[in-house]
């Protein structure tokens, strides 16, 4: 059946899969916070398993993962983090961690941008996180990886260098909750449908970034993502 619009719906958020003509349709982005002990430290947290801490971003935040992010509005502490993003492509409420990877079509590099100075400020006053993570072009993601050439998340590599300088550089098996135990947990909140995409939490070293920053990233066995801090629009 025909559908008229009072105007053009925006396109589709969708990702570049390797190897393929084809793209992996978005439909809602979910993270988890403090999932690297270092980094729970670093933020001045306890990294003792505690249940997950879960917030999204919408589709639209995903910029591509190359070109110029222009530094956000109402933020002086940007800072990136680098992720590994996993892509869903069956959904289910309470799926059990042991069929959790059954869910899974695939794996990119991801950069889930902050503004450090907004998310403190709602800590502090028990506020929304919302737009300190997602606001305008705050998903950097890179091209998606098939589960089964990349294989089950464990001790590949995963880092960050800014103008050519490492500032976050950890494994995957530092991970607090691992890949299955995410989507287990998520999946008791709501229930995953295809084409949803999990952040899953970043490793020790994240810092601000400025105006003119290039920004490389990448994983052991996935496409790295490539970007430049462009001057506030």
């Amino acid at each position: 059946m025909y559908t008229s619009y009072v105007f053009t719906p925006a396109p589709r958020t969708a990702l570049a899969v390797r190897g393929s003509a084809d793209r992996f349709a978005v439909r809602r982005i979910y993270c988890i916070g403090r999932n690297y002990a270092d980094h729970v430290r670093e933020m001045g947290g306890d990294p003792s398993r505690e249940s997950p801490i879960f917030f999204s971003k919408p589709a639209d935040a995903i910029a591509g993962a190359g070109g110029v992010v222009a530094y956000p509005p109402g933020t002086t502490d940007l800072h990136h983090e680098v992720e590994l993003v996993v892509a869903i492509q069956r959904g289910g409420a309470n799926i059990p961690a042991d069929e959790a990877l059954n869910h899974v079509w695939g794996y990119a590099v991801g950069n889930d941008l902050t503004r450090r100075d907004l998310q403190a400020q709602a800590r502090t006053k028990g506020q929304p996180w919302d737009m300190s993570k997602g606001f305008d072009a705050s998903a950097q993601i890179g091209v998606l990886t098939p589960a089964s050439e990349f294989g089950e998340p464990s001790t590949q590599a995963i880092w960050l260098k800014v103008n050519g300088q490492t500032r976050q550089q950890s494994t995957l098996d530092k991970m607090i909750w691992s890949v299955p135990e995410i989507i287990a947990a998520l999946s008791q909140l709501v229930t995953l449908q295809v084409g949803d995409l999990i952040f899953t939490g970043t490793p020790e070293g994240v810092s601000a970034l400025t105006p003119g920053d290039e920004v490389t990233a990448g994983i052991e066995g996935l496409d790295p993502i490539e970007f430049r801090i462009g001057p506030p629009a």
